[in-house]
């Protein structure tokens, strides 16, 4: 892969489209479809829904995520039930320790939420709006502006938010990290919907090579992890190259 196409890709984002990301071979092996949170369209929802069929989540950087006060799912999960361990100690049980996950230390998953101007939340409108509005609180919290994500948002909702290790890949190479340093790269607000692409035939993930067809036949980008963490590490920011 040329430093082309992380530029191409790049490029991609800084106009609202999509991109394929494939993390690594000794990693998920998964290539996910990624697009900008704020050019997300209910037709977007629609075909990451029936050309990818993972799961449609929303990377965040974690600056805001500080500031908008997501957490973790798992030490939500502990800090809760850790106050009423009589009646729900057992749960404890089931959140992520070290080791059980074959691909990394610690998941991305923090809460899932609906706007608070959605009906159900999951129609591919109600989506869609919820994801452009947190590109919208997003990009406020890395701005400085004022944020009261309560206000804005209620949980359980619809949408996936997965919050990026403090130090992105430098802690942490999954697609959550791999998204946010893009579109740190690319020079955009670091909210960023990205869904696995599975295989219909084989209920795996889709295979790198049959993923690389798809980008082909669509005329989207491809781009591998190792080769966004060279660029990223190696000579871009703000969505220039660095001289």
């Amino acid at each position: 892969m040329s430093c082309d196409a992380i530029e191409c890709a790049l490029k991609a984002l800084q106009e609202g489209k999509m991109v394929l990301l494939y993390d690594a071979d000794d990693r998920e092996g998964e290539t996910d479809i990624v697009i900008p949170a704020r050019s997300i369209t209910p037709r977007d929802v629609a075909l990451l829904r029936n050309d990818a069929g993972g799961l449609i989540c929303v990377a965040i950087h974690p600056q805001a995520s500080e500031k908008l006060g997501l957490p973790f799912m798992s030490d939500l999960i502990i800090n809760a039930y850790s106050r009423e361990s009589d009646k729900y100690g057992k749960i404890i049980n089931v959140v992520e320790k070290e080791g059980d996950l074959k691909y990394d230390n610690k998941s991305a998953f923090s809460i899932w939420v609906n706007h608070r101007d959605t009906f159900t939340g999951i129609p591919d409108n109600d989506r869609a709006l919820t994801i452009n509005k947190l590109d919208s609180i997003v990009k406020r919290a890395m701005n400085g502006g004022a944020v009261d994500f309560g206000s804005e948002f209620r949980a359980p909702g619809h949408v996936a938010l997965l919050r990026a290790a403090d130090r992105l890949v430098d802690e942490r190479c999954g697609q959550t990290e791999l998204s946010i340093v893009a579109a740190e790269m690319a020079g955009i607000t670091p909210a960023m919907v990205m869904c696995e692409m599975l295989d219909d035939e084989t209920g795996g993930a889709l295979s790198k090579e049959n993923a690389r067809k798809y980008a082909s036949r669509h005329g989207i980008p491809f781009i591998e992890g190792v080769d966004v963490i060279d660029a990223y590490k190696n000579g871009w920011e703000t969505g220039e190259k660095k001289s």
